[in-house]
C-alpha cells in the first residue's frame, strides 16, 4: 500500500502480528521456533488482503518449516486477534510468505568470516 496511511497501516500490522505470534500463538503452540520475526507487511489499498513476510531462524530446518506451517494454518486466529486489537472496519485476509533474508545474511556472514584476511606484505 502506498502513501502515508498505507505505510502507517503496514507498520501497525507488522507490529501487532509480531505481538500476536510471540504471545498468544506461542502459548497455543509451544513448539514454535525461538526466533520468529515479521519482516514486512504489504497491505492492499482496499484492505481486503495483506502479504505478511515472516522470517524464522532456527538451527533445525524441519522445526523451522513446521513453525511456518503453524503460522500459515493459524492465519484466521491471527486475523481474529488483530480484529480485537485494531479498530478497523475490515481486517484483511492474511497471506504469509517465508522471508529467507535472515538465513541469507547468516550464510553471507559465514562466507565472509571464512575468507582469509591475512595481508601479503
Amino acid at each position: 500500500m502506498k502513501g502515508t496511511r498505507g505505510e502507517r497501516l503496514s507498520g501497525e500490522f507488522q507490529k501487532e502480528i509480531s505481538s500476536v505470534i510471540s504471545n498468544k500463538l506461542r502459548n497455543k503452540f509451544p513448539e514454535l521456533s525461538a526466533i520468529i520475526s515479521v519482516t514486512a507487511a504489504d497491505v492492499a489499498p482496499d484492505l481486503k488482503s495483506a502479504k505478511i513476510y515472516v522470517s524464522i531462524f532456527d538451527t533445525d530446518e524441519a522445526k523451522s518449516r513446521n513453525s511456518f506451517e503453524i503460522i500459515k494454518n493459524n492465519a484466521g486466529f491471527i486475523r481474529h486477534e488483530l480484529a480485537m486489537v485494531m479498530h478497523l472496519r475490515t481486517v484483511p485476509e492474511l497471506r504469509f510468505h517465508l522471508d529467507g533474508s535472515m538465513e541469507y545474511g547468516s550464510r553471507i556472514d559465514k562466507i565472509l568470516n571464512g575468507l582469509d584476511t591475512e595481508n601479503d606484505d
